[in-house]
């Protein structure tokens, strides 16, 4: 008997450090500036959601608004708004996400203060993949000058302190890898099929 079954074939994001990251001049970009340990040192947020799977999400929503994605190591600093905000410096469109290894994330204007962004999505827990795709989704529409509404996310009051202890805790590990006036670092990515 024939099988009619399709097989949807699965596929990896392989991720390889390489050169140093510079600025661009590439207009349709949108810089992804992940924390010293994301990947490399931690490799999932307090919920356990992979890191390549977030990567995966966030890179296929800006693809899919027609941008291209750069991933970069951001190694001066843990904090999420300085990730995104030296992404965004870096990025040709000057808008770039930052993400700590927590999964906490920002979307970023080259333009604005460090500390003054276009999106936060300070509940980690509380993040999907799919609210990663349309933060990569409304990061590209940022870059093409349009003024997209916030992703929608869902608030819970209970989420700080369940979480605290656990989010402290990532933090501290993801700022033992800071390397103080560091530059960024170019990770190169690639869906492998498996």
């Amino acid at each position: 008997m024939e099988c009619t079954t399709e097989h949807k074939p699965v596929f990896t994001l392989q991720v390889s450090e390489g050169e140093a990251a510079n600025a661009d001049e590439r207009v349709d970009e949108v810089v992804i500036g992940v924390g010293p340990a994301f990947g490399k040192h931690q490799h999932k947020t307090l919920i356990d959601m992979p890191h390549n799977a977030i990567l995966k999400e966030l890179v296929a929503g800006i693809e899919e608004e027609g941008l291209h994605a750069r991933v970069v190591r951001i190694l001066r600093t843990s904090d999420v708004s300085f990730m995104a905000w030296d992404a965004a410096n870096l990025s040709g469109s000057g808008i770039g996400i930052g993400i700590q290894s927590k999964g906490t994330t920002v979307i970023h204007q080259r333009d604005l203060l460090p500390l003054s962004n276009l999106e936060l999505f300070s509940q980690a827990p509380l993040l999907t993949l799919e609210t990663y795709r349309q933060i990569g989704k409304n990061a590209a529409r940022y870059a093409r000058k349009e003024s997209p509404s916030p992703v929608p996310v869902v608030n819970d009051q209970m989420v700080r302190p369940k979480f605290m202890a656990k989010a402290a805790l990532f933090h501290i590990k993801e700022t033992k890898h800071v390397v103080q006036d560091a530059a960024p670092v170019t990770l190169h990515i690639a869906l492998v099929r498996e």
